[in-house]
């Protein structure tokens, strides 16, 4: 009897889908919760410093990032004793670049929005800084060329990324700065039709995160 193996895509669906079902029971928690749970909600810009790479083929040129942004909901669980605390997020973010598509010779904007689900591990220090670092996992819902060129774009659903970074709070308001860098190749593809080839491309991010978040 052959075994049936679901595919790799579905498992990482239904794996990102427990993910974000775990932070939103958790947000609902921490509402009713009086324990040591601070809630809140965020915003703020994005800047992908490296864009397209590893091009299967020569069909780019001279890809340039764009600023983005992102959007989302945070907690924070303060671990009693060592002075540490957990924060995971919920963040829809949108990235964009702009590229020269030499089979046509014009310029395409690419842009891709995706989940992002930081968990981070941080430590508060004179009562208004903050350092924290942490993996992030991300899954995109959606990439695409501006061009009617370039269609049938497919990106890697399910991929895990490091940020760290610092910040400052100031009563409720609190403002930080943190990079990211994606642990494996985000590999996305689309169909030529200059040449009825399938060309592969890297959209692995790697960018500096600016955010502005609100404690409720």
């Amino acid at each position: 009897m052959v075994s049936y193996k679901p595919p790799i895509n579905y498992i990482k669906k239904k794996a990102m889908k427990k993910v974000i079902l775990i932070i939103c029971l958790a947000f609902s928690f921490s509402q009713t919760s009086t324990a040591q749970v601070d809630f809140g909600v965020k915003a703020g810009v994005n800047y992908n410093s490296e864009s397209i790479k590893n091009v299967s083929e020569d069909v780019f040129e001279g890809a340039e990032s764009k600023t983005g942004y992102h959007a989302g909901i945070w907690l924070r669980f303060k671990i009693p004793v060592i002075g540490l605390y957990i924060r995971p997020e919920l963040v829809y973010t949108n990235l964009e670049n702009d590229v020269l598509y030499k089979s046509t010779n014009n310029l395409t904007s690419y842009s891709f929005q995706k989940i992002d689900i930081p968990v981070l591990l941080g430590k508060r220090f004179f009562g208004v800084g903050t350092v924290f670092a942490g993996p992030s996992f991300q899954y995109i819902l959606n990439s695409d060329f501006s061009l009617n060129d370039i269609s049938s774009v497919d990106a890697d659903g399910f991929t895990v990324g490091l940020q760290f970074g610092a910040g400052i709070e100031l009563g409720n308001l609190g403002i930080d700065v943190r990079w990211e860098r994606g642990f494996n190749d985000v590999e996305s593809s689309f169909l030529n039709t200059s040449t009825n080839t399938n060309v592969t491309f890297d959209t692995r991010v790697n960018q500096i995160i600016i955010g502005l978040s609100y404690q409720l």
